[in-house]
């Protein structure tokens, strides 16, 4: 597997990708058919030290030998923001986009091969259960992010460690929403927000703030953390609503 430059990402970055790529050689061999970099990352919106690097390993075969090997790397590699990857054979990818397709939307139109063959190439996406997908995760986020506030005792840092999360999983909904809308889909994220918001006038500024926290843009003091949050389950409450009442059709 030769070295790829990844654009937009440093240098460091790179060279740790181009080692993590021989390790993970090391321990799938020719088992290993294709390494694919999605997410953040490919989108031009990875923050060192708050970004993970997101992969996908397509390999012929696997068993709890081998992914026990991986669990030894992940001790090592987890510390470098590399999540534990999506092990997929070809047949599972197939199974799998069709059970979640939005999710694979999003890794076929921004990924970056690190080795190997690219799977999605002439690879179909069926998009009939789009809509279904995305109001169930909408819903969800919004059931998980009142949890986790109640889990957290509502501290102020718990707060500020939930809300980062919650918007990082609800913006591919976003760009689901925008699929949804026939909307081009945007790759920034602050663009996803305010188009979504204008297309379907609705106030996601809660949103929005809950993207700069993330970023570090935004340091909330303790009167008004408390109000970030309500701002954010405001947005994320009317969000829901919004799109759950969008035509089977997705045409508005």
């Amino acid at each position: 597997m030769t070295e790829r430059v990844i654009e937009g990402l440093s240098d460091e970055t790179q060279k740790l990708l181009q080692t993590y790529v021989k390790d993970v050689k090391g321990v799938f061999g020719e088992q290993l058919e294709g390494m694919l970099l999605y997410g953040s990352a490919v989108r031009g919106e990875f923050l060192p030290g708050r970004s993970n690097l997101n992969i996908l390993l397509l390999v012929s075969s696997y068993d709890s030998a081998v992914l026990k090997q991986y669990s030894a790397l992940h001790r090592q590699w987890g510390k470098e923001q590399i999540v534990v990857p999506l092990f997929l054979t070809e047949e599972e990818l197939r199974m799998s986009a069709a059970v979640f397709p939005l999710e694979f939307l999003e890794i076929q139109e921004h990924h970056r091969v690190l080795g190997g063959r690219d799977p999605f190439i002439g690879f179909h996406v069926k998009a009939d259960r789009l809509r279904e997908a995305v109001v169930q995760g909408l819903t969800s986020n919004l059931l998980r992010l009142r949890q986790r506030y109640v889990e957290g005792g509502g501290t102020d840092d718990a707060t500020t460690i939930l809300l980062p999360l919650s918007i990082t999983s609800t913006l591919p909904l976003l760009r689901g929403v925008q699929r949804l809308l026939g909307r081009p889909v945007l790759s920034h994220s602050d663009a996803v927000i305010k188009d979504v918001a204008q297309q379907l006038k609705l106030d996601l500024q809660g949103l929005l703030d809950a993207l700069l926290l993330k970023r570090g843009q935004i340091s909330p003091g303790p009167r008004e953390v408390p109000r970030l949050f309500d701002r954010y389950l405001q947005a994320a409450t009317v969000l829901a609503r919004a799109v759950e009442q969008l035509p089977q059709s997705g045409q508005r």
